[in-house]
């Protein structure tokens, strides 16, 4: 073996080990794989207008049920009293999803709210068109579409979202269904092309409550929850 053969492969080994250490070895207990769109809007990127609430991750099917079914008296503590009929369709989301937390989809529907008053005070359709279902968005587009005709901007800021309470709980097939009572301040005014006011107060605080209603298949490995219905409470 000549000198130029144990050179080689000296490097060849020496090559392997720092490849092993940079990449490291599969164990089989790695973390799998979790849908971009829903890591980037948890790290807060600007591209991504998808809500992550709660659900089963992207790759894995919808959790199958567990043995622990059975209704417990505190099991909703804080969200819905035992016995009535919030507490009866939060169990029957549960006999299907064994991954759902009211609690969870609570603070994801404050954060999916906020996105979506802004986005449609915005005019932003493709933030818009992730988080509603195609009936709900063709009602807020034509609601854009008529301030774009008459030139006008609607300009709304939050000061606070006082409240966020579950009133209802179903599953009508495949679709779970809560509906969720927001109850918020904010700021909010729509101007003409020159700067004028033509609805709205710029410098008072409403009083808002709003009840929307979010949809999940839950034999999807979407997990996220989509608004499908909406009302106001004045």
């Amino acid at each position: 073996m000549d000198i130029y053969t144990i050179i080689f492969l000296a490097l060849a080994v020496f090559i392997f080990l720092r490849l092993r250490n940079v990449l490291g070895q599969r164990t089989g207990t790695e973390r799998p794989p979790f849908d971009r769109a829903a890591r980037d809007v948890v790290q807060g990127a600007p591209d991504s207008n998808v809500v992550p609430m709660p659900g089963a991750i992207v790759d894995q099917p919808s959790a199958a049920p567990t043995a622990d079914v059975t209704p417990t008296a505190d099991r909703w503590k804080g969200v819905a009293e035992p016995g009535t009929p919030l507490a009866a369709g939060l169990d029957s989301i549960l006999a299907k999803d064994a991954s759902f937390d009211p609690r969870h989809f609570i603070s994801g529907a404050k954060g999916a709210y906020e996105m979506i008053v802004l986005a449609f005070a915005n005019g932003d359709r493709r933030a818009l068109k992730d988080l509603l279902s195609s009936e709900v968005f063709e009602s807020f587009d034509a609601v854009i579409k008529d301030r774009e005709k008459n030139e006008q901007k609607t300009e709304t800021r939050f000061v606070s979202i006082d409240k966020a309470e579950l009133v209802n709980a179903e599953v009508r097939d495949r679709n779970a269904q809560l509906t969720v009572r927001f109850v918020s301040q904010m700021i909010s005014v729509t101007r003409d092309k020159s700067g004028a006011i033509v609805d709205g107060n710029a410098e008072k605080v409403s009083d808002i409550t709003d009840v929307w209603t979010f949809a999940r298949d839950i034999a999807s490995r979407d997990p996220n929850w989509k608004l499908v219905g909406t009302g106001s409470v004045n």
